[in-house]
């Protein structure tokens, strides 16, 4: 049977890439969501709700990072070339939010533990905008020269899109990690919680139709898949049932379900990101010079022997990623190993 590998490996990165926004994508919420809470406690409380999972959660950028790498190279130096100093500050800001996370609890003092939660909420809002930045230029198209080279500059990559891209992600970030601590916390501090998922959806919802709109006026190449295979309609349905089912259950007090729609809203839109891109993986100003699973892929040769690992490594990984939070269930309390 033949296997279009170029495409498999479409798919397989993006499973990996959409599993890192869904986990890391609640961890970076509950840091944006960090410097609301007014008391040390509380935000005690916050950082051993992430403390588990959130090295864990980062794993899974590094695995959709190498195989990108290993798939499609042009495209990872294509994209990595143009996108240096954001990715630069995209890694500054994930390394500072470690660092703020285990060295707050290091001292008692009411400065030094403000100092770190100021880094790790600005990393955290920093990290999201520049994802969801990247993100709106994939889509939106960046110069790119005969040689594969990146045309452009910094400047060119804060387009009115991509920072509307950049909002609605840290909107959709701060929704989804909201959720995540209703579901790990009980009583005044849940009670808080709750009211913040409440704005936040309304940002996010918000920011979603904007970015819709601007989309289907600017970019209706974007839908193009779909109309051509009327079938994958079901998929902006179904993301918009999760999102929509996301209100309902918080009403309900069906939180593990809130949180279950905010995950399918999460790989809704990262899938809709999928569709309406493929087969280009890099959307160039000049379409004749856009990357795609085609012209980019690694040869025959690599693809196979890199699906055979990946096929060997990634249960591992959802092996880990399972375990983890089966041991670490349940809600956060603070003790003399809490940070």
């Amino acid at each position: 049977m033949h296997i279009d590998l170029p495409t498999t490996w479409f798919l397989l990165v993006g499973a990996l890439l959409g599993g890192y926004a869904v986990l890391d994508g609640f961890d970076l919420g509950v840091g944006i969501l960090h410097l609301w809470s007014p008391t040390d406690e509380q935000r005690r409380i916050f950082l051993n709700a992430i403390g588990p999972v959130w090295d864990g959660n980062e794993v899974w950028l590094v695995t959709g990072g190498g195989a990108l790498f290993a798939a499609f190279p042009i495209v990872y130096a294509t994209v990595f070339s143009g996108f240096y100093i954001p990715m630069v500050l995209l890694l500054v800001g994930l390394i500072f939010r470690a660092v703020a996370i285990e060295f707050r609890s290091k001292q008692p003092g009411a400065r030094w533990r403000r100092v770190w939660d100021r880094s790790f909420s600005i990393a955290s809002i920093g990290s999201s905008l520049l994802m969801g930045v990247a993100f709106g230029n994939v889509i939106w198209g960046i110069p790119v020269g005969a040689d594969g080279e990146f045309a452009g500059s910094v400047l060119t990559l804060l387009n009115p899109y991509a920072l509307l891209t950049g909002v609605t992600t840290v909107a959709l970030f701060a929704m989804h990690g909201a959720i995540y601590l209703v579901l790990k916390t009980d009583g005044d501090v849940q009670r808080m919680v709750k009211g913040w998922v409440n704005h936040a959806i309304i940002v996010f919802v918000i920011g979603y139709a904007t970015t819709t709109m601007a989309t289907l006026i600017y970019r209706p190449e974007m839908t193009a898949l779909i109309k051509a295979h009327p079938v994958l309609f079901v998929l902006p349905v179904l993301t918009m049932l999760a999102i929509a089912n996301v209100p309902r259950s918080m009403h309900h007090d069906r939180h593990g379900w809130a949180f279950v729609s905010s995950a399918a809203a999460v790989l809704g839109l990262f899938a809709l990101v999928g569709v309406g891109m493929f087969p280009t993986l890099v959307r160039a100003t000049d379409p004749a010079l856009s990357l795609t699973v085609y012209n980019a892929a690694s040869s025959p040769a690599t693809l196979s022997i890199m699906l055979v690992i990946a096929l060997i490594g990634i249960p591992f990984v959802l092996a880990y990623t399972i375990g983890i939070y089966w041991v670490f269930r349940g809600k956060v309390g603070l003790n003399s190993m809490s940070y």
